[in-house]
């Protein structure tokens, strides 16, 4: 007779270990790949949508991929709606064409999108799972912080800048506008809300949203169109938020460096409010028109010690004005001639025209030359940029191109 042949049974304890593991693994989570059939409705239907555009030949972009997807899953855990966080992809070899349309210009580029609008500042933090699982939670945070009392709005930091918006409920069309404004903007103002009876005394007219500029004197500006129309809304608040002269420090020096624009920088010291109002003012009343083709900055004379040896100056210097090109740094010849009309304009408008450029190589235009005194021509070496070092490194990302300013 054969002996009979009974097959091995597994441990037990193996079984109930295989079996708690499969339980308790979270799925991986997908990430989405777009292209122009599926991105636009995707992204407008995403409260928070983090977008990688990645090229497969990159070795930044390979490196990126699994704490990319690692972070995915991690939040996946805690946002399972699917509209809720959408981590995303694009791969900008295959779609040149969405890569042109959001100005991806390095790879990897990781932007944030909100309700399909893309926000002004991408991801540059690092890379890896919990920094990136952080900054979603961020994102996903409420950006408004509920009043309880008035007296609150006393004591508000007036060095900030303030956006109060009253309303009589919060379930309502009015508040759920300022909400979305908020979501975007919260990066450059502070956003705060009051309702019912403690908000009544501010709710005169029916709903009101205010903004309180810096300084405890100036004045309070209030909103005057339709608190359900987001186009006006925003772009009101957009353009009390975000100053026509914004500081320039070493965490969003890459990110203004990436504009690609000219900096028109006022180094002053920390607590020479006096001058940088008088830049402020001047850059409104002469250069207004030259928005989109110079960024007007200030400086902290201390923190930025480097560039002003560039141009051979020190604090002791400040205030001191400059525009640096991404190749060459100009002085203002003298910060007290601010005031002279079109003086700062005709700066910026002889970096434009590469006067600037041509005078510290060959001395004056002719044009500018008295009759009679002989022209010569002055080889000289301006100083080269220094904030162009601020701008995306190479060791993070693949540069597609290279800018060439004045």
């Amino acid at each position: 007779m054969r002996p009979a042949i009974f097959p091995l049974l597994p441990d037990p304890g193996c079984l109930l270990l295989l079996l708690v593991s499969w339980l308790f693994s979270p799925a991986k989570s997908e990430i989405t790949s777009l292209d122009s059939g599926n991105i636009d409705d995707i992204l407008n239907n995403a409260d928070v949508a983090l977008v990688n555009f990645y090229a497969d030949w990159c070795r930044f972009s390979q490196m990126l991929h699994p704490i990319f997807e690692e972070a995915s899953n991690v939040i996946k855990e805690e946002y399972p709606d699917k509209n809720q966080v959408v981590f995303a992809r694009v791969d900008c070899d295959q779609h040149s064409d969405i890569a042109q349309r959001y100005r991806i210009s390095k790879y990897p580029t990781l932007k944030l999108f909100r309700n399909g609008m893309m926000m002004k500042r991408e991801y540059r933090g690092q890379r890896s799972v919990t920094a990136i699982a952080d900054y979603i939670r961020q994102q996903k945070s409420n950006p408004i912080r509920e009043v309880q009392d008035l007296e609150e709005i006393s004591s508000l930091d007036r060095s900030r800048r303030n956006i109060i918006g009253y309303f009589e409920q919060k379930d309502s069309d009015n508040y759920r506008t300022f909400e979305r404004v908020a979501n975007i903007l919260h990066d450059d103002c502070v956003f705060l809300s009051a309702f019912g009876a403690i908000s009544k005394a501010e709710r005169f007219s029916g709903d009101n949203v205010i903004y309180k500029p810096p300084g405890e004197s100036a004045p309070d500006m209030v909103y005057l169109g339709s608190l359900t129309n987001f186009d006006l809304i925003y772009a009101w608040t957009q353009d009390k938020c975000v100053p026509l002269v914004r500081e320039i420090t070493f965490e969003n020096g890459e990110e203004l460096t990436e504009e690609g624009l000219p900096f028109l920088i006022l180094f002053h010291m920390k607590d020479d409010s006096e001058s940088l109002e008088k830049f402020q003012q001047e850059v409104a009343r002469q250069l207004i028109g030259e928005k989109g083709t110079i960024n007007f900055l200030h400086a902290d004379c201390d923190k930025f010690r480097h560039p002003l040896l560039h141009i051979q100056k020190t604090p002791a210097d400040c205030p001191v004005i400059a525009i640096d090109s991404f190749r060459h740094m100009y002085v203002f010849p003298d910060f007290s001639d601010l005031s002279i009309p079109g003086k700062l304009k005709q700066f910026v408008l002889d970096l434009h025209s590469g006067k600037l450029h041509r005078e510290f190589h060959h001395g004056p235009d002719p044009t500018d030359v008295a009759p009679g005194q002989p022209i010569q021509d002055l080889a000289s070496s301006p100083p080269e940029s220094s904030f162009q070092k601020l701008a995306p490194s190479e060791h993070r990302y693949t540069l597609l191109r290279e800018k060439d300013e004045l």
